[in-house]
């Protein structure tokens, strides 16, 4: 049976194992009426994407040949800004995904696909398709929750270092793609050791990520800044511009599928012996909806569909939509809480869980204008007089 971390509130509770197993049924059925009716139109679609993004990336850098004039660097920074969101999150997530594999088109395929990014296709696979949708917001299991360097729950052990999440978060956001690639090579376990210094395996993994970060910076740093002549130094801002505008954007809406208050989170136990319901019902609990219009949905790559990718991650992303009223009815009908709330709402909420769980277990919640001196007093007790003194401060909470 699918374990929650310790909560009062069990949101399961109320579920037979029949009942799960029913879920589980019905979600078949769902995905396979996709798989069914894939045709000409789904393929129609990724392809007029791709050529949008390439026409509005070319057009963009023509712009930027110009961009020592500020109108022509403001829409040259938009449109390539806007460009490197859809290649990162419509076009490179999803094909990487193995979404348009059934297409047989060996340019739109996931074995073939090299995207924009730091991180090389291959080891995101791996961390991403293999690992964080195999042990969804397991903890322990799942790097993706919290990137493997955040408190992410209640039941993990408070230490001082975390008052520095916010502030690491935010640092991550701007240079999400770096991140990702070092969460991609594990590096913070890989570099503990002098062992796992040398594994061959890791350093030529390191030497992947090394060669393709040189070759995106050639490409966005000095190619086409030098194209741009008298332009160099406005191009070669725009780009890292667009560049961190790119991150901003793809780490905010990762944060309000995975992060936001209400997405559950589950114990190491929970897979034991889990079924195929069980493992649907896990993507359910721990996953959260961005609402908003058509655009919108295809600048997050239709993950503000998270819920209904998380539970069908091989499915053309642009079949999500069509498929939401009918995993919401599921929800309904089963007395779960389908957790869908505008971008602005969803940032927020994220960001609130980020910064209450930086702080000890009810720190936040307990403080107010009167008792704020108090607390900060505890607070600071807390942060330097050791375990012990944390212990005990927190249990008389």
């Amino acid at each position: 049976m699918t374990v929650l971390q310790k909560k009062s509130d069990n949101p399961i509770a109320h579920l037979s194992p029949e009942d799960i197993e029913a879920i589980g049924f019905e979600l078949d059925a769902i995905r396979q009426s996709v798989v069914d009716s894939r045709g000409e139109s789904d393929a129609a679609y990724i392809r007029k994407v791709i050529d949008v993004q390439r026409k509005l990336e070319l057009g963009s850098r023509a712009v930027l040949l110009f961009s020592k004039f500020p109108p022509a660097w403001l829409l040259g920074t938009a449109g390539l800004s806007v460009a490197k969101i859809l290649e990162n999150m419509e076009i490179g997530h999803n094909i990487l995904h193995g979404q348009w594999d059934w297409m047989r088109d060996p340019k739109i395929h996931s074995t073939t696909w090299e995207w924009d990014m730091a991180s090389p296709a291959e080891q995101w696979k791996h961390s991403h398709n293999e690992l964080h949708h195999t042990y969804t917001n397991v903890i322990g299991k799942d790097n993706d929750l919290g990137y493997g360097i955040m408190r992410v729950d209640e039941d993990q052990k408070w230490v001082p270092l975390y008052l520095l999440q916010p502030v690491w978060n935010f640092v991550n956001a701007i240079f999400f793609e770096y991140g990702i690639a070092a969460y991609d090579l594990e590096l913070g376990k890989n570099l503990a050791t002098a062992e796992r210094r040398a594994d061959p395996g890791f350093r030529a993994r390191g030497k992947q990520v090394l060669k393709k970060i040189r070759k995106q910076a050639t490409k966005d740093y000095l190619v086409h800044p030098l194209l741009s002549g008298p332009s160099f130094l406005p191009t070669l801002a725009a780009n890292f511009t667009a560049n961190v505008v790119r991150n901003l954007w793809s780490h905010s809406v990762i944060m309000c599928g995975h992060f936001p208050e209400g997405v559950e989170t589950f114990e190491k136990k929970s897979i034991d012996g889990e079924t195929r319901g069980e493992w649907y019902l896990r993507q359910m609990l721990g996953s959260a909806n961005i609402s908003g219009s058509k655009a919108m949905h295809i600048m997050t790559g239709n993950l503000s569909h998270q819920v209904e990718h998380h539970l069908f991650p091989d499915l053309p992303s642009n079949r999500y939509a069509e498929i939401a009223p009918k995993i919401e009815d599921l929800f309904r009908r089963y007395g779960l809480r389908y957790h869908s709330a505008s971008l602005p709402r969803q940032v927020g909420s994220a960001w609130h869980k980020v910064i209450r769980l930086s702080l000890p277990n009810g720190w936040l919640a307990q403080t107010n204008r009167s008792n704020a001196p108090a607390q900060v007093a505890k607070l600071y007790k807390m942060t330097t007089g050791g375990a012990k003194v944390r212990r005990q401060l927190q249990n008389a909470a």
